[in-house]
């Protein structure tokens, strides 16, 4: 066997900060056109999906810029989105609730997330196919 060198990481914890959980039609709209459109960040960060009335998570997911992927590729499908076409086909939208918090370690936080969600729910969200 190769000689290896072997070195431990030590990751630090990571504080989110989670807005409110929006309804999904308010971001169908944009803030800056509509009063009752919401707009999230450009930053990088994680987000959660569920239906009003069931704490399970329909989706957890990781993004480099927040309004892209949950705005444009989520909600509204104008981009790709693993699981946005999905829940937008399967889902009744008016009982979805959104929210999202910045990370700048978003992949180890959706790691994190999708590993507590299995913990307590016996599974992945309902349209997460992998971590």
């Amino acid at each position: 066997m190769a000689n290896m060198d072997i070195k431990l990481i030590k990751i630090p914890p990571i504080d989110l900060e989670w807005t409110e959980w929006y309804p999904w039609n308010r971001l169908e709209f944009d803030a800056r056109s509509d009063s009752n459109g919401i707009t999230p960040p450009k930053s990088p960060g994680v987000y959660e999906v569920r239906l009003i009335e069931i704490e399970q998570r329909l989706t957890i997911g990781k993004t480099s810029n927040l309004r892209r992927r949950v705005t444009q590729g989520l909600v509204k499908g104008t981009i790709e989105h693993s699981s946005g076409k999905v829940i937008r086909e399967k889902e009744d939208t008016s009982k979805i609730l959104i929210r999202w918090a910045k990370t700048d370690r978003p992949a180890a936080v959706e790691e994190e997330l999708h590993k507590q969600h299995k913990i307590i729910f016996g599974n992945l969200p309902k349209y997460t196919r992998r971590t």
